[in-house]
C-alpha cells in the first residue's frame, strides 16, 4: 500500500513561522553557551533562590569546573556521574565534562543505594559530583562501582551573602532551613569540595575536538519502567538537533527576551533540554528550583516573571491552584509544553484562563532527546492528540508485530520515529539496540494512530496492551472511563494472568480525598460505557499508585505484585 506518511500531512497545520525543517550545526552542546556568552554576556543566565550568575561568569564557571575535573584526571570519554537536583552546580559541571570530552551521566539525588548502585556500575563512572546531603547514600553504593573521585558540593555557597548571613540566626524554622541547604559530612569522607575545585588555580584547558555525530554526549537510564534501566547514547548532534527542533517550534519565541521557569528535573532528559539546552540556545535566564514547592514556584512566579515553564500536568495543576488562592498573576507565562503523561482539558482551559497563554501536549521518550511531536502553539492543539512531529522529524505507524508492513490512517500500530535527536543506541546493550532501531527508525514501543490532518493520537504503551480472547484492551482507555466517575482521583488499569494462559484486566483505584467507593460501583460504571471484555474483572481501591519522579504511574509495578489465585 501506499505510504501515508511520506507526504508529512502535518506540515499542513504547523503554526505560522514554524519551519518545515532545521539546520542542525555541527557543533557540540558546548558551543550553545559559548554562543550565548558571546551573543548576550551580561544577560543573567541562572537565577538560584537569590543569587544570579551572567551567560559571561557562567561560561568562566564552566571552564574552571573543566579545568579542575582534568586535575582530578578526567579525559575524554570518561563518564561522569551527576547526582544533583536544579541547582547551578549541576549546570556548571554539565558543560564543564563535556568540555573535556567526557560523558555525563544524570541521576535522580532521590535514588535508593542500590539503584544508584547499579547505574554507577552499569556505566563504568569514575568521578561522581554529588549534593552532600546525598553523600551518605552514594558512599554506599560506592563499594561497588568504579569511582575513583568524589566530588560534594552544598547548596548554601550558592545562595547570596545575606541568605546565608540569615542561617545563622537562632531559631527552629530557620535551623530546618539550614539542615535543607546543607548536610555536614563525616569526618574522614573520601571526597572532593566543588567549590574548592573552582577556586583552584587549575591550569586552563583547551576544549577537546568533538565529533557531534558520534561522541556521546550524556548516557541517560530509561527503562526502569519495564525491566532494569538501560543507558540510552544521546550524541551532541542528538542535544543540539532537539533544542534547535524545539527552540524552531515556538515561533514567537524572542532571543535574550524569554526567561524559563526550570523545576522540571534537570537530570531527567525532558528537563535538561526544555529547561537548559534550549534555554542556552535562545539565550533565556534559568529560574532554578531545586524541587518542586508552590510557594518557591509562585516567589519566583513573581519576581522572575517567567515566559516558558515546561512541566507535567500536576505540576500546572497545583501552580494555577496555589496562583487563584494566593492571587498571584500569571500572565507573564506565554509557553508551556507539558509531557509525560495525559494533560486533562481542564487543566489546559484553567491555564488559559490564568495566563492568557499556550499549555500544550508534547511526546517524546529518552531515545528521541526527548521530543519528537508536539501541539501547535496557535491555538489550535487538539486536546486528545500528542500533535505534529517536529521539523525535521519523520514518523509512521507500522503493524504491531510487522514494523516492515506500513498500516493506513486512523489505522493502530507501533509508532516509529526517524531524525537527527535519535539516540545511538543503548550503552552496551547491543542485543536490545538491535530491537529498536532499524536503519535509524527507533520502534517506540508505542501504539498510535494518526488522522487524515496529520494530527497524532498516543493510544499507549506496546508493552503494556492487554490482550483478552485476542482483541486488544488499551489500558488508558479504560483508565479514561474509570477517571470520569466523581469519586475517582486516579486509577491505573494493568494486564494479569487468568490462571488459564491468557489475562484479564485489573484495575487500580484511588477515590478522590474523603469518598468511599467500592469496586462493585467501578465495575457498574464501566458497564454501561465499555464493551465486555475490557470491563474490569478485577478492581482494587488504593489510598494512592506507584509513580516515579515525574508523576507517572509505574504499571509494571503493578503488575509484579498482582497474583492471581
Amino acid at each position: 500500500m501506499e505510504n501515508p506518511y511520506d507526504s508529512a500531512p502535518w506540515l499542513r497545520y504547523y503554526a505560522e513561522g514554524v519551519p518545515r525543517d532545521v539546520h542542525v550545526p555541527n557543533e557540540p552542546v558546548t558551543q550553545l553557551l559559548d554562543d550565548a556568552a558571546e551573543r548576550f554576556p551580561h544577560r543573567t543566565a541562572l537565577a538560584f533562590l537569590g543569587r544570579t550568575i551572567t551567560y559571561q561568569r557562567l561560561l568562566q564557571l564552566v571552564e574552571r569546573a573543566a579545568a579542575g575535573l582534568a586535575g582530578f584526571g578526567v579525559r575524554r570519554g570518561d563518564r561522569v556521574a551527576l547526582v544533583l537536583p536544579n541547582c547551578p552546580q549541576q549546570v556548571i559541571a554539565f558543560y564543564g565534562a563535556l568540555r573535556l570530552g567526557a560523558v555525563v551521566v544524570q541521576h535522580n539525588p532521590l535514588y535508593t543505594a542500590p539503584e544508584l548502585a547499579y547505574q554507577l556500575a552499569d556505566s563504568e563512572a569514575t568521578v561522581a559530583i554529588v549534593l552532600d546531603r546525598v553523600y551518605p547514600t552514594l558512599a554506599e553504593a560506592r563499594p561497588s562501582t568504579r569511582l575513583r573521585e568524589v566530588i560534594v558540593t552544598s547548596l548554601l555557597p550558592w545562595l547570596p551573602r545575606a541568605k546565608r548571613m540569615a542561617l545563622h540566626l537562632p531559631g527552629e524554622r530557620v535551623a530546618r532551613l539550614r539542615a535543607e541547604l546543607s548536610h555536614p559530612l563525616p569526618a574522614h569522607a573520601d571526597v572532593r569540595d566543588f567549590e574548592e575545585m573552582l577556586s583552584h588555580p587549575y591550569p586552563p584547558i583547551v576544549p577537546e575536538p568533538i565529533d557531534p555525530r558520534r561522541d556521546l554526549a550524556l548516557l541517560q537510564y530509561t527503562g526502569g519502567t519495564t525491566g532494569r534501566p538501560k543507558g540510552a547514547m544521546l550524541t551532541h548532534r542528538n542535544l543540539v538537533a532537539n533544542a534547535v527542533q524545539t527552540a524552531s517550534w515556538d515561533a514567537g519565541s524572542r532571543d535574550g527576551h524569554e526567561t524559563t521557569l526550570a523545576v522540571l528535573p534537570m537530570f531527567h532528559v525532558f528537563g535538561l533540554t526544555l529547561c537548559l539546552t534550549t534555554s542556552v540556545l535562545i539565550g533565556s535566564t534559568i529560574v532554578l528550583l531545586p524541587k518542586f514547592d508552590a510557594e518557591l514556584v509562585l516567589d519566583a512566579i513573581r519576581k522572575w516573571k517567567p515566559t516558558i515553564v515546561p512541566g507535567v500536568p500536576p505540576m500546572y495543576e497545583k501552580i494555577i491552584s496555589a496562583a487563584r488562592e494566593q492571587k498571584v498573576d500569571l500572565s507573564s507565562i506565554r509557553t508551556c509544553v507539558s509531557g509525560a503523561m495525559p494533560l486533562p482539558r481542564n487543566t489546559v482551559e484553567e491555564f488559559r484562563t490564568a495566563t492568557g497563554g499556550h499549555l500544550i501536549q508534547g511526546y517524546g521518550m529518552t531515545e528521541t532527546s526527548p521530543v519528537t511531536m508536539a501541539n501547535p502553539l496557535d491555538g489550535n492543539a487538539r486536546h486528545v492528540s500528542v500533535g505534529l512531529p517536529l521539523p525535521g522529524t519523520r514518523v509512521r505507524i507500522v503493524g504491531e508485530d510487522d514494523p516492515f508492513r506500513v498500516v493506513g490512517i486512523g489505522e493502530a500500530g507501533e509508532l516509529l520515529v526517524y531524525g537527527p535527536q535519535v539516540f545511538k543506541g543503548y550503552w552496551n546493550q547491543p542485543l536490545e539496540t538491535g530491537e529498536v532501531l532499524n536503519n535509524g527508525w527507533l520502534r517506540t514501543g508505542d501504539i498510535a494512530m494518526m488522522s487524515p490532518d496529520g494530527f497524532f493520537t498516543l493510544l499507549d504503551r506496546k508493552r503494556d496492551v492487554i490482550i483478552i480472547d485476542g482483541f486488544n484492551v488499551f489500558p488508558s482507555e479504560v483508565e479514561h472511563v474509570i477517571n470520569a466517575h466523581m469519586l475517582v482521583e486516579d486509577s491505573a488499569v494493568v494486564g494479569i494472568p487468568d490462571g488459564r494462559g491468557g489475562e484479564i484486566v485489573k484495575a487500580y483505584v484511588v477515590p478522590v480525598r474523603g469518598a468511599t467507593i467500592s469496586a462493585r460501583d467501578i465495575i457498574a460504571h464501566c458497564e454501561q460505557r465499555l464493551v465486555d471484555y475490557k470491563i474490569p474483572a478485577s478492581v482494587e481501591v488504593r489510598e494512592q499508585l506507584p509513580k516515579n519522579m515525574l508523576g507517572k504511574v509505574l504499571r509494571r509495578l503493578l503488575r509484579d505484585e498482582a497474583t492471581w489465585p
